[in-house]
């Protein structure tokens, strides 16, 4: 009997995605481009955190986002009349960018212009977290009504990240969610993860955010 050859699929999907990411990183890295890949549910509030962020990054940094959607420019636009160039992609009905994906959205801004670029990947705690995009650092919110037992159900996410940052948390007394536990948690599944706690409504711990990304788009160009 001929022997039946098993391929990996899964694997062999990883290993192009990652040589594909290295390269573009590379090509960043001489660009001086920082790309930061943000990640986390719907609803956590990733662009209302960008359009805080854009106020407080005003005249700072030249930067532009990429708005990763399965449909609709609704995010994009929003970035736009914030003061931020910002581009569209839409997936095709995937639940997330890999690093193909981003070169070719990266392909639609002069990269070389902008000091950072933000890829707001799609909203989703699993898929997004399994593709490495080619990005200077990972990024995911995690916002306080969704509870701070997050880390616990969805390890990779907290695992690839370099920083977690907790949003609404102007609401925290009116929800079941104690922010020592997901330290606790989010510290657990990676050590060395930094936490920053912020308000995208009210603009608490924004100048805080707004100083990580300043101080990591400074490291990644030096």
């Amino acid at each position: 009997m001929e022997e039946i050859r098993i391929i990996e699929v899964k694997q062999s999907v990883f290993e192009d995605n990652n040589k594909d990411a290295n390269e573009l990183r590379e090509k960043l890295k001489a660009e001086k481009t920082c790309l930061i890949n943000l990640m986390s549910s719907p609803g956590s509030g990733k662009t209302t955190t960008l359009k805080a962020l854009a106020k407080e990054l005003s005249g700072k940094i030249n930067w532009a986002v990429m708005e990763a959607d399965i449909d609709s420019a609704v995010d994009a636009e929003a970035m736009v009349e914030a003061g931020v160039p910002s581009i569209q992609i839409h997936t095709g009905g995937m639940c997330h960018l890999d690093a193909d994906m981003t070169r070719q959205g990266l392909s639609q801004l002069d990269t070389e212009k902008f000091d950072l670029v933000v890829l707001e990947n799609v909203g989703n705690l699993v898929c997004p977290a399994e593709f490495d995009t080619g990005a200077s650092k990972n990024v995911t919110i995690l916002s306080v009504p969704e509870g701070d037992d997050k880390p616990l159900k969805y390890p990779l996410m907290y695992e690839t990240c370099d920083l977690l940052v907790i949003n609404k948390v102007d609401v925290m007394d009116y929800f079941d969610f104690s922010l020592e536990k997901v330290t606790e948690y989010a510290k657990m599944r990676n050590p060395e993860i930094e936490i920053i706690c912020i308000s995208a409504k009210t603009g608490e711990g924004i100048p805080e955010l707004a100083k990580w990304v300043l101080e990591t788009v400074k490291n990644w160009n030096n």
